[in-house]
């Protein structure tokens, strides 16, 4: 929703702006420069990108459209869900979650956050980890570099669409001149003409230039931006279950293992000590 917000604000400033000081808006409709750009910068995106990296890219963009943000709940549920299963762990041993982490669309215990249960992604990162400390004894500093290695793989995969998108804009100012130049291309072809003619013919190739700049900056670039800021905020759940994991398997209990977790939560969604202490003894009843 606030991308729609966004781009209705950058073009009621812009050509607003230019119609209050008595520009005529429909020397700004030029189609054909529109196609040129539009369609070369497709075209190029086409040729940069694998068909698997297209698809990756639309289903980005789909996402821009829905609002998705993690909040303090949403870190609270994946601190909790972690010491359910740690306790458990603790109490029972390893055995205790065998069920838990082999199939967890049927877990009793995973049923009860849906914010784990429903990013496919994270739910596999906690219980491939947790399938790795039951089945083999392996030092604190090794699993953390296994769950570094995972983590680095899927936010580089991940930042892959903000990336191309990005680049694309990079070039859109340059296709603006593309289109500028073979507007001035077909005004040497009129030189014959009166003076009112060449000026309005220049002028629509000038709005190449125009076009150009103004999507770059003013939508795909900040689309690009958009899309960095959703990959590193979906990195945070997995950086929570790295730390609660390390520490746990370092030797720290359950209720401290998740207070490391709770540390690397950036800003407002860090629960505070006494609201995680609570949620966990709610959660537990």
């Amino acid at each position: 929703m606030l991308v729609i917000v966004g781009a209705i604000v950058v073009l009621v400033c812009v050509f607003g702006a230019y119609a209050a000081h008595g520009g005529n808006l429909s020397v700004l409709w030029q189609p054909s420069e529109l196609v040129i750009i539009g369609g070369a910068a497709v075209g190029s995106l086409i040729i940069a990108s694998p068909k698997k990296v297209l698809f990756n890219i639309l289903a980005a963009v789909k996402e821009l459209f829905k609002s998705h943000e993690l909040g303090k709940a949403q870190c609270m549920e994946v601190l909790t869900c972690l010491y359910q299963l740690l306790s458990k762990v603790r109490k029972d041993g390893l055995v205790a979650i065998e069920q838990d982490i082999e199939d967890p669309e049927k877990s009793s215990l995973f049923k009860n956050f849906p914010v784990v249960t429903h990013d496919h992604h994270l739910l596999a990162f906690i219980c491939d980890n947790l399938k790795v400390v039951a089945s083999t004894t392996i030092e604190p500093h090794r699993l953390d570099s296994l769950m570094e290695l995972e983590m680095d793989t899927q936010h580089h995969h991940e930042l892959i669409p903000s990336q191309s998108i990005n680049k694309v804009g990079d070039a859109l100012p340059g296709l603006g001149i593309v289109a500028a130049v073979l507007g001035v291309v077909l005004t040497m072809g009129m030189l014959n003409e009166p003076p009112e003619v060449l000026g309005k013919s220049i002028g629509a190739a000038l709005v190449g230039t125009f076009l150009g700049v103004l999507m770059c900056y003013g939508f795909v670039g900040p689309m690009a931006t958009n899309l960095e800021h959703r990959v590193n905020e979906k990195a945070i759940p997995f950086q929570i279950v790295r730390v609660v994991l390390v520490a746990f398997v370092n030797g720290s209990s359950p209720q401290i293992a998740v207070e490391f977790g709770r540390r690397v939560i950036p800003g407002d969604d860090r629960p505070s000590f006494m609201e995680l202490e609570k949620h966990l003894r709610e959660k537990g009843k």
